[in-house]
Protein backbone atom coordinates (compact mmCIF):
# COMPACT_ATOMS: atom_id res chain seq x y z
CA UNK A 1 0.00 0.00 0.00
CA UNK A 2 2.82 2.37 0.91
CA UNK A 3 4.61 1.60 -2.34
CA UNK A 4 1.45 2.33 -4.37
CA UNK A 5 1.00 5.68 -2.66
CA UNK A 6 4.66 6.49 -3.27
CA UNK A 7 4.36 5.68 -6.98
CA UNK A 8 1.18 7.74 -7.23
CA UNK A 9 2.81 10.68 -5.46
CA UNK A 10 5.86 10.45 -7.75
CA UNK A 11 3.66 10.40 -10.85
CA UNK A 12 1.68 13.39 -9.58
CA UNK A 13 4.89 15.28 -8.83
CA UNK A 14 6.23 14.54 -12.30
CA UNK A 15 3.01 15.74 -13.91
CA UNK A 16 3.02 18.90 -11.80
CA UNK A 17 6.65 19.62 -12.76
CA UNK A 18 5.87 19.08 -16.45
CA UNK A 19 2.85 21.38 -16.25
CA UNK A 20 4.81 24.02 -14.34
CA UNK A 21 7.69 23.98 -16.82
CA UNK A 22 5.41 23.98 -19.87
CA UNK A 23 3.20 26.78 -18.59
CA UNK A 24 6.08 28.98 -17.47
CA UNK A 25 7.71 28.48 -20.86
CA UNK A 26 4.45 29.27 -22.67
CA UNK A 27 3.91 32.43 -20.66
CA UNK A 28 7.46 33.54 -21.40
CA UNK A 29 7.09 32.85 -25.12
CA UNK A 30 3.88 34.86 -25.18
CA UNK A 31 5.33 37.87 -23.39
CA UNK A 32 6.27 39.51 -26.69
CA UNK A 33 6.35 38.80 -30.40
CA UNK A 34 10.11 38.65 -30.44
CA UNK A 35 10.16 35.88 -27.84
CA UNK A 36 8.25 33.60 -30.22
CA UNK A 37 11.55 33.22 -32.03
CA UNK A 38 12.74 31.15 -29.10
CA UNK A 39 10.20 28.37 -29.58
CA UNK A 40 11.65 26.65 -32.65
CA UNK A 41 15.31 26.75 -31.52
CA UNK A 42 14.25 25.43 -28.10
CA UNK A 43 12.37 22.54 -29.69
CA UNK A 44 15.35 21.74 -31.91
CA UNK A 45 17.62 21.57 -28.86
CA UNK A 46 15.17 19.26 -27.12
CA UNK A 47 14.97 17.00 -30.18
CA UNK A 48 18.75 16.67 -30.27
CA UNK A 49 18.96 15.91 -26.58
CA UNK A 50 15.99 13.57 -26.12
CA UNK A 51 14.04 12.14 -29.07
CA UNK A 52 12.34 13.03 -32.38
CA UNK A 53 9.07 13.51 -30.49
CA UNK A 54 8.77 16.07 -27.71
CA UNK A 55 5.84 16.45 -25.34
CA UNK A 56 5.12 19.77 -23.66
CA UNK A 57 2.51 20.22 -20.96
CA UNK A 58 0.90 23.59 -21.65
CA UNK A 59 -2.23 24.47 -19.74
CA UNK A 60 -4.25 21.47 -18.61
CA UNK A 61 -3.96 18.04 -20.27
CA UNK A 62 -4.06 16.82 -23.02
CA UNK A 63 -0.46 17.59 -23.97
CA UNK A 64 1.16 19.33 -26.93
CA UNK A 65 3.36 17.03 -29.02
CA UNK A 66 5.91 18.11 -31.65
CA UNK A 67 7.34 15.73 -34.27
CA UNK A 68 10.63 16.40 -36.09
CA UNK A 69 11.30 13.09 -37.85
CA UNK A 70 10.06 12.84 -41.44
CA UNK A 71 9.48 9.07 -41.22
CA UNK A 72 7.29 9.50 -38.14
CA UNK A 73 5.52 12.40 -39.85
CA UNK A 74 4.70 10.17 -42.82
CA UNK A 75 3.39 7.43 -40.55
CA UNK A 76 1.30 9.98 -38.65
CA UNK A 77 -0.16 11.88 -41.60
CA UNK A 78 -0.19 9.44 -44.51
CA UNK A 79 0.20 5.99 -42.98
CA UNK A 80 -1.67 4.17 -40.24
CA UNK A 81 -2.10 7.28 -38.10
CA UNK A 82 -3.64 9.35 -40.92
CA UNK A 83 -7.29 9.00 -39.88
CA UNK A 84 -6.62 9.08 -36.15
CA UNK A 85 -4.67 12.34 -36.39
CA UNK A 86 -6.90 14.04 -38.98
CA UNK A 87 -8.92 16.07 -36.47
CA UNK A 88 -8.26 19.65 -35.38
CA UNK A 89 -8.09 20.99 -31.81
CA UNK A 90 -10.75 23.63 -31.13
CA UNK A 91 -9.65 27.19 -31.80
CA UNK A 92 -9.83 28.89 -28.40
CA UNK A 93 -10.09 32.43 -29.85
CA UNK A 94 -12.90 31.33 -32.16
CA UNK A 95 -14.89 29.77 -29.32
CA UNK A 96 -14.50 32.85 -27.12
CA UNK A 97 -15.42 35.24 -29.93
CA UNK A 98 -18.37 33.22 -31.15
CA UNK A 99 -16.77 32.43 -34.52
CA UNK A 100 -17.72 29.15 -36.16
CA UNK A 101 -15.11 26.43 -36.54
CA UNK A 102 -17.10 24.99 -39.47
CA UNK A 103 -14.46 25.80 -42.05
CA UNK A 104 -12.18 23.43 -43.93
CA UNK A 105 -9.02 24.16 -41.95
CA UNK A 106 -10.68 23.99 -38.52
CA UNK A 107 -13.49 21.44 -38.61
CA UNK A 108 -12.91 17.84 -37.52
CA UNK A 109 -12.41 15.08 -40.08
CA UNK A 110 -15.85 13.80 -40.99
CA UNK A 111 -18.93 14.41 -43.18
CA UNK A 112 -18.94 18.23 -42.90
CA UNK A 113 -15.23 18.47 -43.65
CA UNK A 114 -15.59 16.07 -46.60
CA UNK A 115 -18.46 18.11 -48.03
CA UNK A 116 -16.62 21.42 -47.72
CA UNK A 117 -13.32 20.14 -49.07
CA UNK A 118 -14.95 18.27 -51.96
CA UNK A 119 -16.82 21.44 -52.88
CA UNK A 120 -13.65 23.57 -52.76
CA UNK A 121 -11.51 21.14 -54.74
CA UNK A 122 -14.16 20.16 -57.27
CA UNK A 123 -15.95 23.46 -57.82
CA UNK A 124 -13.35 26.18 -57.15
CA UNK A 125 -9.86 24.68 -57.49
CA UNK A 126 -10.43 22.09 -60.19
CA UNK A 127 -8.15 22.81 -63.20
CA UNK A 128 -11.14 23.50 -65.44
CA UNK A 129 -12.40 26.14 -63.00
CA UNK A 130 -8.96 27.62 -62.41
CA UNK A 131 -8.45 28.08 -66.17
CA UNK A 132 -11.50 30.34 -66.28
CA UNK A 133 -9.60 32.87 -64.18
CA UNK A 134 -6.69 33.16 -66.61
CA UNK A 135 -7.86 36.69 -67.60
CA UNK A 136 -7.88 37.65 -63.92
CA UNK A 137 -4.32 36.38 -63.45
CA UNK A 138 -3.22 38.28 -66.54
CA UNK A 139 -4.78 41.48 -65.19
CA UNK A 140 -3.26 40.97 -61.73
CA UNK A 141 0.12 40.36 -63.35
CA UNK A 142 -0.12 43.75 -65.06
CA UNK A 143 -1.09 45.36 -61.74
CA UNK A 144 1.95 43.82 -60.05
CA UNK A 145 4.34 44.95 -62.77
CA UNK A 146 2.86 48.46 -62.65
CA UNK A 147 3.27 48.71 -58.89
CA UNK A 148 6.88 47.57 -59.11
CA UNK A 149 7.59 50.14 -61.83
CA UNK A 150 5.90 52.92 -59.86
CA UNK A 151 8.09 52.12 -56.86
CA UNK A 152 11.19 53.04 -58.86
CA UNK A 153 14.44 51.13 -59.01
CA UNK A 154 14.54 50.65 -55.22
CA UNK A 155 11.07 49.71 -53.85
CA UNK A 156 10.64 50.31 -50.13
CA UNK A 157 8.84 47.04 -49.58
CA UNK A 158 7.96 44.66 -52.40
CA UNK A 159 6.03 42.49 -49.93
CA UNK A 160 3.16 45.00 -49.97
CA UNK A 161 2.91 44.69 -53.75
CA UNK A 162 2.99 40.89 -53.50
CA UNK A 163 0.29 40.77 -50.84
CA UNK A 164 -1.98 43.25 -52.58
CA UNK A 165 -1.89 41.57 -55.99
CA UNK A 166 -2.32 38.04 -54.62
CA UNK A 167 -5.23 39.26 -52.48
CA UNK A 168 -6.76 40.94 -55.57
CA UNK A 169 -6.65 37.67 -57.46
CA UNK A 170 -8.24 35.70 -54.62
CA UNK A 171 -11.02 38.27 -54.25
CA UNK A 172 -11.90 37.72 -57.92
CA UNK A 173 -11.78 33.94 -57.54
CA UNK A 174 -13.89 34.11 -54.38
CA UNK A 175 -16.58 36.59 -55.47
CA UNK A 176 -16.34 36.62 -59.26
CA UNK A 177 -15.96 40.37 -59.27
CA UNK A 178 -13.02 42.68 -59.94
CA UNK A 179 -13.02 45.53 -57.42
CA UNK A 180 -11.20 48.85 -57.40
CA UNK A 181 -8.11 49.36 -55.27
CA UNK A 182 -9.77 51.24 -52.34
CA UNK A 183 -12.28 48.42 -51.90
CA UNK A 184 -9.60 45.74 -52.05
CA UNK A 185 -7.39 47.67 -49.63
CA UNK A 186 -10.28 47.98 -47.15
CA UNK A 187 -10.89 44.24 -47.32
CA UNK A 188 -7.21 43.45 -47.02
CA UNK A 189 -6.73 45.77 -44.02
CA UNK A 190 -9.74 44.36 -42.19
CA UNK A 191 -8.66 40.79 -42.81
CA UNK A 192 -5.10 41.49 -41.72
CA UNK A 193 -6.26 43.25 -38.53
CA UNK A 194 -8.49 40.33 -37.60
CA UNK A 195 -5.81 37.72 -38.21
CA UNK A 196 -3.14 39.70 -36.42
CA UNK A 197 -5.36 40.06 -33.36
CA UNK A 198 -6.59 36.50 -32.98
CA UNK A 199 -3.10 35.08 -33.59
CA UNK A 200 -1.38 37.51 -31.23
CA UNK A 201 -0.07 35.68 -28.14
CA UNK A 202 0.02 38.94 -26.20
CA UNK A 203 -3.69 39.55 -26.90
CA UNK A 204 -5.39 36.16 -27.09
CA UNK A 205 -2.82 33.95 -25.35
CA UNK A 206 -4.30 34.70 -21.91
CA UNK A 207 -7.46 32.79 -22.84
CA UNK A 208 -5.49 29.58 -23.18
CA UNK A 209 -5.50 29.19 -19.39
CA UNK A 210 -8.85 28.72 -17.64
CA UNK A 211 -10.95 30.41 -20.36
CA UNK A 212 -14.07 30.25 -18.17
CA UNK A 213 -12.35 32.74 -15.84
CA UNK A 214 -10.12 34.75 -18.18
CA UNK A 215 -13.00 35.53 -20.54
CA UNK A 216 -14.49 37.63 -17.74
CA UNK A 217 -11.21 39.13 -16.54
CA UNK A 218 -10.21 40.21 -20.07
CA UNK A 219 -13.60 41.25 -21.43
CA UNK A 220 -12.05 44.18 -23.26
CA UNK A 221 -9.93 41.90 -25.41
CA UNK A 222 -12.96 39.82 -26.33
CA UNK A 223 -14.92 42.91 -27.34
CA UNK A 224 -12.05 44.15 -29.49
CA UNK A 225 -11.94 40.82 -31.29
CA UNK A 226 -15.69 40.83 -31.84
CA UNK A 227 -15.53 44.37 -33.23
CA UNK A 228 -12.85 43.32 -35.72
CA UNK A 229 -15.03 40.38 -36.77
CA UNK A 230 -18.00 42.69 -37.34
CA UNK A 231 -15.77 44.89 -39.48
CA UNK A 232 -14.97 41.88 -41.62
CA UNK A 233 -18.65 41.25 -42.26
CA UNK A 234 -19.75 44.83 -42.77
CA UNK A 235 -16.99 47.34 -43.47
CA UNK A 236 -14.90 45.28 -45.83
CA UNK A 237 -17.96 44.08 -47.70
CA UNK A 238 -18.02 40.31 -47.31
CA UNK A 239 -21.76 40.22 -46.68
CA UNK A 240 -22.57 42.88 -49.32
CA UNK A 241 -20.49 40.97 -51.87
CA UNK A 242 -22.15 37.68 -50.95
CA UNK A 243 -25.62 39.22 -51.15
CA UNK A 244 -24.83 40.91 -54.46
CA UNK A 245 -23.70 37.61 -55.93
CA UNK A 246 -26.84 35.88 -54.66
CA UNK A 247 -29.01 38.52 -56.34
CA UNK A 248 -26.97 38.27 -59.53
CA UNK A 249 -27.52 34.52 -59.68
CA UNK A 250 -31.24 34.87 -58.89
CA UNK A 251 -31.80 37.30 -61.73
CA UNK A 252 -29.95 35.09 -64.17
CA UNK A 253 -32.06 32.10 -63.23
CA UNK A 254 -35.27 34.10 -63.59
CA UNK A 255 -34.28 35.40 -67.02
CA UNK A 256 -32.97 32.00 -68.09
CA UNK A 257 -29.78 33.48 -69.45
CA UNK A 258 -26.24 32.23 -69.35
CA UNK A 259 -24.09 34.17 -66.93
CA UNK A 260 -22.35 36.96 -68.87
CA UNK A 261 -18.64 37.55 -68.56
CA UNK A 262 -16.79 40.80 -69.00
CA UNK A 263 -13.64 42.50 -67.72
CA UNK A 264 -14.92 42.80 -64.16
CA UNK A 265 -17.52 40.03 -63.74
CA UNK A 266 -16.76 36.31 -64.06
CA UNK A 267 -19.17 33.49 -64.76
CA UNK A 268 -18.15 31.43 -61.77
CA UNK A 269 -16.81 32.06 -58.27
CA UNK A 270 -16.20 30.15 -55.07
CA UNK A 271 -19.02 31.89 -53.24
CA UNK A 272 -21.49 30.67 -55.91
CA UNK A 273 -20.94 27.14 -54.59
CA UNK A 274 -21.76 28.18 -51.01
CA UNK A 275 -25.02 30.08 -51.51
CA UNK A 276 -27.28 27.09 -50.82
CA UNK A 277 -25.51 25.56 -47.83
CA UNK A 278 -26.43 26.13 -44.19
CA UNK A 279 -22.93 26.92 -43.01
CA UNK A 280 -21.14 30.22 -42.22
CA UNK A 281 -20.42 31.61 -45.70
CA UNK A 282 -18.54 34.62 -44.32
CA UNK A 283 -16.12 32.37 -42.45
CA UNK A 284 -15.57 30.17 -45.51
CA UNK A 285 -14.92 33.18 -47.77
CA UNK A 286 -12.54 34.64 -45.19
CA UNK A 287 -10.73 31.30 -45.06
CA UNK A 288 -10.41 31.27 -48.86
CA UNK A 289 -8.86 34.74 -48.90
CA UNK A 290 -6.51 34.09 -45.99
CA UNK A 291 -5.30 30.65 -46.98
CA UNK A 292 -3.68 31.81 -50.20
CA UNK A 293 -2.63 35.39 -49.55
CA UNK A 294 -0.09 35.32 -46.76
CA UNK A 295 1.49 32.00 -47.71
CA UNK A 296 1.86 32.82 -51.42
CA UNK A 297 3.15 36.36 -50.87
CA UNK A 298 5.60 35.13 -48.20
CA UNK A 299 6.90 32.45 -50.56
CA UNK A 300 7.29 35.05 -53.33
CA UNK A 301 9.37 37.27 -51.09
CA UNK A 302 11.74 34.47 -50.06
CA UNK A 303 12.15 33.18 -53.62
CA UNK A 304 12.89 36.65 -55.02
CA UNK A 305 15.32 37.27 -52.14
CA UNK A 306 17.19 34.09 -53.07
CA UNK A 307 17.33 35.21 -56.71
CA UNK A 308 18.80 38.54 -55.60
CA UNK A 309 21.50 36.70 -53.64
CA UNK A 310 22.10 34.15 -56.40
CA UNK A 311 22.45 36.10 -59.68
CA UNK A 312 23.68 33.03 -61.57
CA UNK A 313 20.43 31.24 -60.76
CA UNK A 314 18.45 34.30 -61.80
CA UNK A 315 20.38 34.52 -65.09
CA UNK A 316 19.74 30.88 -65.93
CA UNK A 317 16.06 31.27 -65.08
CA UNK A 318 15.76 34.40 -67.24
CA UNK A 319 17.30 32.54 -70.19
CA UNK A 320 14.73 29.75 -69.85
CA UNK A 321 11.88 32.27 -69.72
CA UNK A 322 13.15 34.11 -72.80
CA UNK A 323 13.50 30.89 -74.74
CA UNK A 324 9.96 29.81 -73.87
CA UNK A 325 8.19 33.17 -74.32
CA UNK A 326 10.16 34.86 -77.09
CA UNK A 327 8.77 38.32 -77.73
CA UNK A 328 5.39 37.49 -76.23
CA UNK A 329 4.01 37.95 -72.73
CA UNK A 330 4.59 35.32 -70.07
CA UNK A 331 1.77 32.82 -70.42
CA UNK A 332 0.47 30.14 -68.08
CA UNK A 333 1.03 27.44 -70.66
CA UNK A 334 4.64 28.47 -71.09
CA UNK A 335 5.52 28.54 -67.39
CA UNK A 336 4.11 25.08 -66.81
CA UNK A 337 6.68 23.70 -69.22
CA UNK A 338 9.72 25.36 -67.61
CA UNK A 339 11.71 22.76 -65.67
CA UNK A 340 14.22 25.18 -64.13
CA UNK A 341 11.44 27.54 -63.01
CA UNK A 342 9.74 24.63 -61.25
CA UNK A 343 13.06 23.71 -59.63
CA UNK A 344 13.52 27.29 -58.36
CA UNK A 345 10.02 27.27 -56.84
CA UNK A 346 10.52 23.86 -55.22
CA UNK A 347 13.88 24.88 -53.78
CA UNK A 348 12.37 28.10 -52.42
CA UNK A 349 9.57 26.17 -50.73
CA UNK A 350 12.00 23.58 -49.39
CA UNK A 351 14.39 26.08 -47.88
CA UNK A 352 11.78 28.67 -46.86
CA UNK A 353 8.41 26.99 -46.28
CA UNK A 354 5.80 29.71 -45.59
CA UNK A 355 5.04 28.06 -42.25
CA UNK A 356 7.56 26.23 -40.07
CA UNK A 357 4.66 24.41 -38.42
CA UNK A 358 1.50 22.97 -39.99
CA UNK A 359 -1.93 23.71 -38.57
CA UNK A 360 -2.18 21.51 -35.46
CA UNK A 361 -3.72 18.06 -35.50
CA UNK A 362 -5.66 16.35 -32.72
CA UNK A 363 -5.61 12.65 -31.85
CA UNK A 364 -9.11 11.18 -32.06
CA UNK A 365 -7.95 8.21 -29.95
CA UNK A 366 -4.78 6.72 -28.52
CA UNK A 367 -2.34 5.87 -31.30
CA UNK A 368 1.19 4.45 -31.33
CA UNK A 369 3.70 6.26 -33.50
CA UNK A 370 7.15 4.72 -33.89
CA UNK A 371 7.01 3.26 -30.41
CA UNK A 372 5.65 6.47 -28.86
CA UNK A 373 2.12 6.69 -27.48
CA UNK A 374 0.07 9.69 -28.67
CA UNK A 375 -2.81 9.95 -26.18
CA UNK A 376 -6.35 10.72 -27.23
CA UNK A 377 -6.99 14.45 -27.41
CA UNK A 378 -3.32 15.41 -27.72
CA UNK A 379 -2.45 18.33 -30.00
CA UNK A 380 0.20 17.23 -32.51
CA UNK A 381 2.34 19.44 -34.73
CA UNK A 382 5.15 18.84 -37.20
CA UNK A 383 8.42 20.68 -37.82
CA UNK A 384 7.98 21.50 -41.50
CA UNK A 385 11.28 23.32 -42.00
CA UNK A 386 13.22 20.43 -40.46
CA UNK A 387 11.62 17.93 -42.82
CA UNK A 388 13.07 19.78 -45.80
CA UNK A 389 16.58 20.40 -44.43
CA UNK A 390 17.63 16.89 -43.49
CA UNK A 391 21.31 16.53 -44.36
CA UNK A 392 20.87 12.75 -44.54
CA UNK A 393 18.57 13.24 -47.53
CA UNK A 394 20.03 16.25 -49.33
CA UNK A 395 23.51 17.60 -49.94
CA UNK A 396 24.16 21.11 -48.64
CA UNK A 397 20.56 21.51 -47.38
CA UNK A 398 21.15 25.07 -46.13
CA UNK A 399 22.19 26.28 -49.60
CA UNK A 400 19.85 27.41 -52.36
CA UNK A 401 20.47 24.90 -55.15
CA UNK A 402 17.56 24.53 -57.60
CA UNK A 403 19.67 22.10 -59.65
CA UNK A 404 19.01 19.45 -57.01
CA UNK A 405 15.53 19.06 -58.56
CA UNK A 406 16.86 18.55 -62.10
CA UNK A 407 18.07 15.32 -63.66
CA UNK A 408 20.87 13.80 -61.61
CA UNK A 409 20.16 15.92 -58.53
CA UNK A 410 19.49 14.53 -55.08
CA UNK A 411 16.03 16.11 -55.06
CA UNK A 412 14.77 14.40 -58.21
CA UNK A 413 11.57 12.52 -57.56
CA UNK A 414 10.65 14.49 -54.46
CA UNK A 415 6.91 14.19 -53.98
CA UNK A 416 5.80 17.57 -52.67
CA UNK A 417 2.57 15.98 -51.43
CA UNK A 418 4.53 13.40 -49.42
CA UNK A 419 2.40 10.50 -50.64
CA UNK A 420 5.15 7.86 -50.74
CA UNK A 421 7.55 9.45 -48.29
CA UNK A 422 8.15 12.90 -46.86
CA UNK A 423 11.29 14.77 -47.89
CA UNK A 424 9.66 18.21 -47.74
CA UNK A 425 6.13 19.22 -46.77
CA UNK A 426 5.51 22.96 -47.30
CA UNK A 427 1.80 22.24 -47.89
CA UNK A 428 1.43 19.63 -45.16
CA UNK A 429 0.67 16.00 -46.01
CA UNK A 430 -2.05 13.39 -45.78
CA UNK A 431 -5.76 14.00 -45.51
CA UNK A 432 -5.36 17.58 -44.30
CA UNK A 433 -2.86 18.63 -46.96
CA UNK A 434 -3.47 22.10 -48.38
CA UNK A 435 -6.27 21.86 -50.94
CA UNK A 436 -4.74 24.71 -52.94
CA UNK A 437 -1.35 23.08 -53.58
CA UNK A 438 -1.72 22.97 -57.38
CA UNK A 439 -3.10 26.51 -57.63
CA UNK A 440 -0.37 27.84 -55.33
CA UNK A 441 2.32 26.31 -57.55
CA UNK A 442 0.70 27.85 -60.62
CA UNK A 443 0.59 31.31 -59.03
CA UNK A 444 4.17 31.11 -57.78
CA UNK A 445 5.50 30.00 -61.17
CA UNK A 446 3.47 32.59 -63.07
CA UNK A 447 4.41 35.57 -60.91
CA UNK A 448 8.08 34.65 -60.46
CA UNK A 449 8.48 34.16 -64.21
CA UNK A 450 6.78 37.49 -64.88
CA UNK A 451 8.96 39.41 -62.42
CA UNK A 452 12.21 37.87 -63.64
CA UNK A 453 11.20 38.54 -67.25
CA UNK A 454 10.41 42.18 -66.53
CA UNK A 455 13.22 43.14 -64.14
CA UNK A 456 16.71 42.24 -63.12
CA UNK A 457 16.60 41.85 -59.35
CA UNK A 458 19.75 43.13 -57.66
CA UNK A 459 20.94 43.81 -54.15
CA UNK A 460 20.53 47.51 -53.35
CA UNK A 461 23.41 49.38 -51.64
CA UNK A 462 22.67 49.64 -47.95
CA UNK A 463 19.86 47.10 -48.17
CA UNK A 464 21.62 43.76 -48.18
CA UNK A 465 19.31 40.76 -48.19
CA UNK A 466 18.92 39.50 -44.64
CA UNK A 467 17.79 35.91 -44.34
CA UNK A 468 16.98 36.22 -40.66
CA UNK A 469 13.34 35.64 -39.92
CA UNK A 470 10.73 35.37 -37.22
CA UNK A 471 11.05 31.65 -36.62
CA UNK A 472 7.39 31.26 -35.76
CA UNK A 473 5.88 33.24 -38.65
CA UNK A 474 8.71 32.81 -41.20
CA UNK A 475 8.37 36.35 -42.51
CA UNK A 476 11.60 38.21 -43.15
CA UNK A 477 12.70 40.42 -40.26
CA UNK A 478 14.09 42.91 -42.72
CA UNK A 479 11.70 43.15 -45.70
CA UNK A 480 13.20 42.65 -49.13
CA UNK A 481 14.25 45.98 -50.70
CA UNK A 482 15.96 45.12 -53.97
CA UNK A 483 17.15 47.30 -56.82
CA UNK A 484 15.02 46.63 -59.89
CA UNK A 485 16.43 47.22 -63.34
CA UNK A 486 13.84 47.10 -66.12
CA UNK A 487 15.55 45.16 -68.87
CA UNK A 488 15.14 42.09 -71.02
CA UNK A 489 18.85 41.33 -70.79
Amino acid sequence: MGTSWLLLASAAAALFAALLFGNLLWLRLQSSRADLEELEPLLLRLFLRYSPIITMRIGLPPPFIFVADRHLAHAALVGAGGVTLANRPPGAPNVLLGVSDSIITRTDYGPVWSLLRRNLVGEALHPSRVRRFAPARSWVRRVLMEKLREAGDAPDNVMDAFQYTVFCLLVIMCFGERLDEPAVRAMEDAERAWLAYISSPSQMGVFFFLPSVTKHVFRGRRETGRALRRRQKELFMLMPLINARREYKRQLMQEGKAAPANETTFRHSYVDTLLDIRLPIVALCSEFLNAGTRTTSTALQWIMAELVKNPAVQERLHAEIEAACGDGEVSEGAVQGMSYLEAVILEGLRKHPPGHFVLPHKAAEDVELGGYLIPKGATVNFMVAEMGSDGRELEKPMEFVPERFLEGGDGVGVDIAGTKRIRMMPFGAGRRICAGLTVAMLHLEYFVASMVREFEWKEAPGDAVDFEKFQFTTVMKKPLRPRLVATKR
